[in-house]
């Protein structure tokens, strides 16, 4: 059985594992290898440690432990950075670690995370992801319409990424809790 939790500052190495793995895991082919390696264990542990120490108003973070107590995935999110889409929440980061991918988790975290945006007041939500990520069919399943497609850097190179998106969370979240009760 596993266990989504709200984030704290203890879980900041355990993140920045599950983040730093699952995303050489999911971009490995995607990604230049010269590209990946600015992505460090180091660097998204002083992130994350960031993000805890001082959370901002709206700010969400959740962590799905396994039954060991292991954190293997976490979402997280807040305000919509770039205010150009006219959505006002957005996915910041969602990543699971590869031997618990397709289990479900994915969804069950997206659906604690649409809940906790709705307490916090948004209205709607976007998501930004690598165009050739396989990955952004999770989003379009539930329901997400893409937006824009635009350029972005990762270390030296460039890559498009995608924006998908929920008009309405409330939606979203109905249909995510419908899930979980048919499972």
């Amino acid at each position: 059985m596993y266990h989504i939790r709200k984030a704290e500052l203890k879980d900041a190495e355990q993140i920045a594992n599950v983040h730093v793995n699952s995303w050489k895991s999911t971009y490995f082919e995607l990604i230049n290898e010269k590209d990946m390696s600015n992505i460090t264990f180091e660097n998204r542990k002083a992130l994350w440690e960031t993000i805890l120490k001082m959370p901002t108003s709206g700010q969400v973070a959740l962590v799905v432990e396994n039954t060991d107590g292991e954190i293997v995935g976490f979402v997280s999110g807040g305000k919509e950075r770039t205010k150009r889409f006219g959505y006002d929440g957005e996915i910041y980061a969602i990543y699971l670690l590869a031997d618990y991918q397709r289990k479900g988790l994915g969804t069950w975290m997206l659906a604690a995370f649409t809940e906790e945006m709705v307490r916090e007041g948004y209205q709607s939500m976007l998501v930004w992801v690598l165009t050739q990520n396989p990955s952004s069919r999770f989003y379009a399943k539930h329901g997400a319409r893409q937006i824009e497609k635009e350029d972005t850097t990762i270390g030296e190179g460039t890559y498009q990424e995608s924006a998908f998106g929920w008009k309405d969370i409330h939606e979203l979240s109905k249909k995510l809790k419908s899930l979980e009760q048919r499972s």
